[in-house]
């Protein structure tokens, strides 16, 4: 049986946020592999055009290339219609029941997480590996949020020990529309593709 990571995200674009969580988790939990898989259709991003799914799944392959235990899964991708977590992890366990799946978030995510798709399949069918983020809740502590998933869902929920995300891709998307450089944020092989492929040129509104 391995232990399989999964990173799900739009990744538009990847930047090295993404992969500092992925090296922590393989580490931190001994997993076998951490594939990285770029989001088909999410149903949640709708504000603003979401690029192309064979652009970020290309610009993602490009990014964990030379990282060992780094996958690139275009699993959620060939799907149709909107794609939701809930329903992946139920794919993925039924299709590769072999595997134990933990599923890696933002910690602020622990506080959304009953207002996604199927809640209940997320916490179940996956060991939840929550990575630290600045965000204030006035109702519930960290942990407190943490015990009150795991009595309700009998969820198991981790916390990866690794620095906060100082950025984020909407933030590189409007660098990249500005003409200010992002070569500090994403690796270059990331940077050469969102250059070749004229990414991010025009100013989201």
């Amino acid at each position: 049986m391995g232990k399989i990571g999964i990173m799900g995200g739009t990744f538009d674009p990847i930047h090295n946020g993404h992969l500092m969580l992925g090296e922590q988790a393989y580490h931190e939990y001994g997993l076998n592999e951490v594939w990285f898989m770029p989001s088909g259709h999410p149903p949640h991003k709708k504000k603003h055009g979401v690029t192309d799914p064979k652009l970020r799944l290309e610009m993602t392959a490009a990014a964990i290339e030379y990282h060992p235990g780094f996958i690139c899964s275009d699993f959620e991708v060939r799907r149709r219609g909107n794609t939701y977590t809930a329903q992946t992890l139920r794919l993925l366990v039924e299709n590769f029941p072999e595997n134990a799946y933990y599923f890696i978030v933002g910690a602020d995510s622990l506080y959304e997480i009953e207002k996604w798709y199927e809640p209940e399949l997320v916490l179940t069918q996956a060991v939840i590996l929550a990575a630290p983020r600045d965000y204030e809740n006035k109702n519930r502590s960290l942990d407190q949020q943490i015990d009150y998933l795991s009595q309700k869902y009998g969820a198991e929920i981790r916390m990866l020990h690794c620095k906060e995300m100082d950025i984020s891709s909407a933030e590189l998307r409007d660098k990249v529309s500005k003409g200010e450089s992002i070569d500090r944020y994403v690796p270059e092989e990331v940077m050469m593709y969102i250059k070749d492929h004229g990414l991010y040129q025009e100013i989201e509104t």
